[in-house]
């Protein structure tokens, strides 16, 4: 099918893009003769074209279960084809909702600096006032979230900014999504505070004889070198994925023995043994708070919010799938 094959290499483009996907973050999906291809759950974007990372949901059936509030759309496991060996993605609930064939869903960093905003709705109207959107305040991902999106949703809404989350962009082909994706994207940019470069003979010596390595990035490096970026987030929980990969808040002693540490003033270090998430999402951490004002007023998610995200039994499935991930180098 020559769309999916757009859908898989504008996948593969989207998800080597560190500011638009983060490890097995982000979905795409194509419908198609009653059919939805989705992303499956646990797999990374950056892969669509070296790997088979789609799974072939019955649609009608499950907007029908969606209509009358069907617990089987929690997992959508029950809508795939038969033989399938993976499971849909977590959000293919909110895919489905959408009307248009193309969905692509990122979490985009400039988006995510202005949806974790507490006037994120007001400051995003005036940005895209030109474009068919909608503003979808926080919910859990899959069957909460798209509860919120059916309350929101417009039939000529094509491009949705998920609160605490990320974005979304429907249309009719693979090309016209991609060029709205980069349209919006280039609108919501946000301006960085400049990288400072880590004192790596530091680091690597403190990490001597120990189980951690420096990260691979100048900008993961960011977290620990960027004094404001680590303040603001090295406290509080943002978005979804930051709790799922990181846990609440960010270590700062390799003495923890989490898997990412941000040493102040010094540089970021990661266990050998972390998911090759991790990093990935500690990077994203500080691309975020590095598009963060010291005026800016921002809303975190709450401890029912995070409560919800790390007991959901989705999420851990997820979460099993990452480890045999290739993850960066690091130094």
């Amino acid at each position: 099918m020559v769309e999916l094959e757009a859908l898989r290499r504008l996948s593969a483009r989207v998800g080597a893009d560190p500011l638009l996907v983060q490890a097995a973050g982000g979905n795409t999906s194509l419908k198609h003769n009653g059919l939805m291809w989705i992303k499956a759950s646990g797999t990374w974007l950056r892969d669509a074209v070296a790997r088979d990372i789609f799974v072939a949901v019955d649609h009608q059936r499950l907007t029908a279960a969606l209509a009358r509030h069907d617990a089987a759309c929690e997992s959508c496991v029950d809508f795939a084809q038969a033989g399938a060996t993976l499971r849909p993605s977590i959000e293919t609930t909110v895919h489905a909702l959408m009307p248009q064939p193309v969905v692509v869903h990122v979490h985009c960093v400039n988006t995510i600096a202005w949806a974790i905003q507490a006037n994120a709705e007001a400051a995003l109207g005036v940005l895209l006032q030109r474009f068919n959107w909608a503003f979808i305040p926080y919910a859990r991902p899959g069957l909460p979230l798209a509860g919120a999106i059916a309350q929101r949703l417009r039939p000529e809404t094509d491009v949705l900014v998920l609160g605490n989350h990320g974005l979304v962009v429907a249309a009719q082909t693979v090309a016209e999504a991609e060029a709205l994706l980069d349209r919006v994207v280039a609108r919501l940019q946000r301006p960085a505070h400049p990288t400072v470069a880590p004192r790596l003979e530091t680091i690597r010596a403190l990490c001597a004889g120990t189980d951690y390595s420096p990260a691979a990035s100048a900008e993961t490096h960011a977290l620990a070198t960027d004094a404001h970026a680590l303040a603001i987030g090295g406290h509080a929980v943002y978005y979804p994925d930051h709790v799922v990969f990181l846990g609440v808040g960010v270590a700062t002693a390799m003495a923890s023995g989490a898997a990412l540490v941000a040493l102040p003033g010094k540089g970021v270090v990661v266990r050998n043994d972390a998911k090759p998430a991790v990093e990935p999402m500690g990077r994203c951490l500080a691309d975020v708070m590095r598009r963060i004002g010291t005026a800016d007023q921002l809303r975190a998610l709450s401890e029912s919010d995070i409560d919800r995200l790390v007991n959901w039994d989705a999420e851990i499935y997820r979460q099993t799938l990452t480890q045999t991930a290739s993850g960066p180098e690091r130094v």
